[in-house]
């Protein structure tokens, strides 16, 4: 990789939206690097070997200045081409603030869109674009394209906004749009001759389910939670389980929502029932693999869990209350974590959230953002957030985990479990809380094994004052944790080193 052709660093620039965007659609194909920066709307094409770069501002679809582009890493690559979607402002329209220091921006010129990048004529084509030219709803964003290669054509996942949400299909001219299944989904991937995508109908409650196209029949299965504490392999449920990101690998499909991900096999129960396997759950926490990307590398899925995806500023009812003090109450590091079953384990601790994962050659890409993307009331003039891309080395797949702390309290975590910490390398790893009462702590331990085996529980005594668990005993496993009774006033930390 040429590192002189990247712009390593991007500061706060003139992008009207809530709070910050980042850099999306990371994608190495034939020689060219692509991103877009969000809130800019600027997508780059960095041809690698010819030494240039194309930038675009999305001014196919309307007239500058343009905000947004991409979110969610709406990206496919096919034959000689980049495909790329998401969601733009063309022109963007900020209103400024109102009562209360709220501040807004217009909708009525966001534009869902899809174009296409031809690496050999170095040429974009705007293919597809929808608005709803209202001025405080939209159209569901493209949050993922799938490319599907029996009926050659584009799958779009759309479940972000109020109306046209669900699967949709376009040519790879932007022809034959028509809606494939009503059901609102964020993220997807194929499975064997399917493509399986979550079922998003209310934000508040989360997924509710996974959906799978059949490419070659062209019908819908539909596969309902409705318990997720049945399906848990540590019987209890989950608290939020908002869509984070999709993948496909081990002849399985893997949903990751906030508190774990879901894996099994979707098309057909009867071969593998879908599971529930927590990690890095820490209740009322806004931490979560999402508005990042799942990647495959070395024939397992390196994800990204976010610290700090989403966040509410000032809060206008009681459900954005607890939004604010969930996603603003930071509990850990951003994690990348390899799962390579059984085990999955934590590669790289980074700040606020990685946006994008990409691997070219023996260097991992990493998109980063140091703000979080924020809500109705809080838009400002500018993307709030410092954007970076890194390089690591492919070797910390198997190297030496990094330190990491991790930092809850008994009021956020109650009586649920918590936890779905990979402990995978570390030499030394403990569990310290200060307790206000004579308590009990439950331990669940468990790893990544295919199909997902149930977990083993073990029960600690627990006194008022410190108390130190050692986590060392349980070698390269997965664990969780739930107090017997809850206790507001406890401090729990975590310390992997």
């Amino acid at each position: 990789m040429k590192k002189h052709l990247l712009e390593y660093f991007y500061s706060p620039r003139y992008g009207p939206e809530w709070g910050s965007g980042g850099i999306f659609g990371l994608r190495y194909h034939r020689g060219v690097l692509y991103y877009t920066l969000a809130f800019e709307a600027i997508a780059s094409f960095i041809h690698i070997s010819e030494e240039r770069v194309r930038r675009y501002r999305f001014e196919q679809v309307g007239p500058l200045p343009t905000s947004g582009g991409d979110t969610y890493n709406a990206v496919e690559a096919v034959d000689d081409t980049i495909y790329f979607g998401g969601w733009v402002h063309a022109p963007v329209i900020y209103r400024g603030r109102g009562a209360e220091s709220t501040a807004t921006i217009s909708f009525v010129n966001k534009y869902s869109h899809v174009h296409a990048y031809s690496i050999a004529e170095d040429s974009i084509t705007l293919l597809w674009k929808e608005s709803l030219h209202n001025e405080t709803d939209w159209v569901g964003e493209v949050s993922e394209i799938v490319y599907d290669e029996v009926s050659d054509r584009l799958i779009l996942a759309r479940g972000d906004g109020m109306i046209n949400l669900g699967l949709y299909q376009i040519d790879r001219k932007g022809g034959s749009y028509k809606q494939l299944s009503p059901k609102p989904a964020l993220k997807g991937a194929q499975l064997y001759d399917h493509a399986c995508f979550d079922i998003l109908e209310s934000w508040v409650q989360g997924a509710s389910g996974i959906q799978c196209l059949d490419l070659v029949e062209g019908r819908i299965r539909y596969t309902y939670f409705s318990s997720t504490a049945r399906r848990s392999i540590d019987g209890s449920d989950v608290l939020w389980p908002l869509t984070g990101v999709a993948a496909s690998a081990y002849g399985r499909f893997f949903l990751f929502v906030r508190g774990g991900v879901f894996v099994g096999n979707p098309i057909d129960e009867s071969v593998e029932e879908v599971k529930f396997i927590r990690l890095l759950d820490f209740v009322k926490s806004g931490y979560n693999a999402r508005r990042t990307m799942a990647k495959p590398v070395g024939g397992g899925v390196l994800v990204a869990f976010n610290a700090f995806t989403e966040n509410i500023v000032r809060p206008t009812n009681e459900f954005e209350k607890m939004l604010f003090a969930a996603t603003n109450t930071i509990v850990a590091p951003s994690l990348l974590v390899y799962i390579t079953p059984p085990t999955a384990r934590i590669v790289g601790a980074f700040g606020a959230r990685v946006t994008g994962i990409e691997v070219v050659g023996s260097e991992i890409l990493l998109a980063c953002n140091t703000m979080a993307n924020s809500g109705r009331y809080d838009a400002q003039p500018i993307d709030a957030g410092y954007r970076t891309i890194m390089s690591v080395p492919t070797s910390i797949l198997n190297s030496q985990p990094p330190p990491v702390r991790i930092s809850v309290t008994g009021l956020q975590v109650e009586d649920k479990v918590f936890g779905g910490i990979p402990l995978a390398g570390y030499r030394e790893a403990r569990l310290v809380i200060r307790s206000s009462k004579s308590n009990t702590l439950n331990v669940f331990e468990y790893d990544f094994s295919l199909p997902p085996q149930q977990a083993q529980r073990d029960v600690e005594k627990i006194s008022m004052g410190k108390n130190v668990v050692d986590l060392h005993r349980y070698g390269n496993a997965i664990v969780s944790f739930r107090l017997g009774e809850p206790d507001p006033r406890a401090v729990i930390h975590i310390d992997l080193a």
